[in-house]
């Protein structure tokens, strides 16, 4: 392949710019706040289940102490009335007698309800306070979330500008390169990881080997505009100065 001095000396610029877009990628895939935000997802994850399963026991128990409230307060009301009937004296000696053997078993089940009255309500007020402990975790999560989505923002967008920066740079040369050249770069740093490299001290910039005599004598003999490749990575060498040819 034949291409002008200068564009092969353009794909070293190229190159450099290439190295810095894939630098610049790598930094926004490799942000901290990434990982620390899908940890504090998996954790906000949880706490939203100790939400909704704490809020759920509270709601049972809830109405578990309506009901118990409710069965102590048909408990009082069937006492009273009694009481109201015994204090008033009417009826036989019996019916009195009755009566006050029924209050004694009200009073001995209204005991036994409000006792379990009194341990339902312990129990609302627990699961009251595990809501509450669950519901600010979950806020103070929030908080952090919110602060290391906005950190990771501003960095990706001090990123992105630099990228843009480098990545208009990069169109610019490569007006200036051919598209035969532009081509056989790219398809070499796809595999490669870079496309070109100079030739410094009689060696490859990319792999770093040393050629051998019989390539440098063909570099030697090789027309300027002729474009060279590296036999052992087979990326395109670039004249230096300092190629020792």
């Amino acid at each position: 392949m034949k291409a002008d001095p200068t564009q092969q000396q353009r794909l070293l610029e190229l190159q450099a710019l290439d190295t810095r877009l894939g630098q610049l990628d790598h930094q926004l895939e490799v942000l901290p706040e990434h990982a620390q935000l899908a940890e504090l997802s998996t954790r906000a994850a949880d706490l939203d289940a100790e939400v909704v399963r704490t809020t759920t026991e509270r709601s049972d128990v809830q109405r578990e102490l309506g009901k118990a409230e409710t069965d102590v307060q048909l408990v009082r009301d069937r006492a009273a009335r009694n009481q109201q009937r015994l204090d008033a004296g009417v009826g036989s000696a019996k019916d009195m007698q009755a009566l006050q053997h029924e209050l004694e078993s009200l009073a001995r089940r209204q005991a036994t309800l409000e006792d379990e009255e009194l341990e339902v309500m312990e129990r609302a007020e627990t699961l009251d306070s595990a809501v509450a402990r669950a519901e600010a975790d979950r806020a103070a999560l929030a908080g952090q979330q919110a602060e290391l989505t906005a950190n990771r923002d501003a960095k990706s967008a001090t990123i992105e500008s630099d990228r843009s920066q480098v990545a208009a740079g990069r169109e610019a040369i490569v007006a200036d390169v051919s598209d035969e050249l532009l081509a056989l770069y790219d398809k070499i740093r796809t595999v490669s990881g870079t496309g070109a490299a100079p030739l410094q001290q009689r060696r490859c910039g990319g792999c770093q080997l040393e050629l051998n005599q019989v390539d440098l004598s063909r570099f030697r003999a090789a027309d300027p505009d002729e474009v060279l490749r590296c036999e052992e990575c087979r990326r395109i060498l670039v004249r230096t100065p300092e190629s020792g040819l």
